[in-house]
């Protein structure tokens, strides 16, 4: 599923600015009829350029290579390489002129349904305004790092639209909740199952009434939430910035001006941990370092894994296990250290200061 970057420009005619509703529908770009399994492919954040070469290894329409295009470059290419992109953009027009992906004739929103572990969770697919993002109404609560913006800035450029959609969390609502229903009584559009990440279902929403039912519902919202997709987001308004500025008659409402957001109820979110492994101490013993967390988190022993919950995170610590036992917005300051293939990356908490 994406959504266009921008539609012909030269043809809008000039409009007064407005303020923007918080989520509007679009024309995305999903798979033809019967092409949905050929396309599906995991995130390109969980997998290796290995692991992506050989998942894609056979299936010349994955999306694998279009979100990491670098596995069609001769092995050790420079993801970030110009020519990673241009191969992004070539992989993604090849798409269309195969007939795999299409693009719709009219905005709508689209119902998207995960199913995996026995937990199935049911969202709508929404443009997510940009204004809303810059003025804080959709909420985020993670720094990001420039330089992965950047990639996300060129990749989203190369290939004209967004790929990889945001995850927004909104208060449930009845509105909402009764047009899914609606939406979901009849088959999907498309219907897959892709190995490790579960069942995916989607819906098109193209009927007038259920559009403006959706759209009064969010904008009646306080706020959304975002759940992952920090960087993506950060990267959209970074895009749309850029065209702001070469679009001095710019309105709101451009495609550009909002990015590809799928917003998942809160009594049906499910959001998994998010674990962190520790490898440099930075010189402490393992009693120095316990010591400087327990400035920030009331520490713990457990003789058993520790799962956290809304209210806690857990942490091991070799043998035995060690619990923090904080709320999870309790700590303005603390980072952790992710532990990826080759070298820890620096990452902000998942959660906002408190107020």
């Amino acid at each position: 599923m994406s959504t266009i970057l921008d539609d012909d420009a030269a043809a809008r005619p000039a409009a007064r600015r407005h303020v923007q509703p918080l989520a509007r529908p679009f024309a995305g770009i999903r798979p033809a009829a019967g092409h949905a399994a050929d396309i599906a492919a995991p995130p390109y954040d969980v997998l290796s350029a290995n692991e992506a070469r050989a998942r894609a290894s056979g299936q010349k329409w994955s999306f694998l290579r279009v979100s990491m295009p670098e596995i069609d470059l001769p092995l050790g290419a420079d993801p970030h390489a110009p020519e990673a992109y241009a191969k992004s953009a070539e992989n993604m027009a090849r798409l269309f002129e195969g007939g795999v992906v299409r693009r719709d004739a009219e905005p709508g929103y689209y119902v998207y349904r995960a199913e995996l572990g026995g937990h199935v969770q049911t969202g709508v697919v929404i443009g997510a305004s940009i204004a809303a993002y810059e003025s804080g109404r959709i909420r985020k609560h993670e720094d990001t790092q420039p330089a992965k913006e950047t990639g996300r800035v060129r990749q989203i450029e190369a290939v004209g639209a967004h790929t990889g959609p945001v995850m927004l969390v909104h208060r449930a609502d009845e509105a909402i909740a009764a047009v899914i229903g609606e939406t979901v009584a009849v088959e999907p559009d498309a219907d897959v199952t892709v190995e490790g990440s579960g069942r995916h279902k989607l819906w098109r929403v193209s009927d007038p009434a259920r559009i403006r039912r959706i759209s009064q519902a969010f904008d009646a919202m306080e706020a959304l939430y975002i759940a992952d997709g920090h960087h993506r987001s950060a990267a959209a308004q970074r895009v749309a910035e850029a065209h702001r500025t070469a679009d001095p008659e710019w309105r709101g409402d451009e495609p550009y001006n909002s990015f590809l957001g799928v917003s998942f109820p809160d009594d049906e979110v499910q959001i998994l941990d998010y674990n962190r492994v520790v490898r440099d101490l930075g010189g402490r013993t393992p009693e120095a370092f316990l010591a400087e967390v327990e400035k920030y988190f009331t520490v713990t022993p457990s003789t058993t894994p520790a799962r956290p919950t809304r209210a806690s995170c857990a942490r091991r610590w070799a043998a035995p296990w060690t619990a923090r036992c904080a709320s999870i917005c309790a700590s303005p300051r603390r980072e952790w250290w992710r532990c990826p293939t080759t070298s820890p990356t620096p990452r902000r908490p998942p959660c906002p200061a408190p107020r």
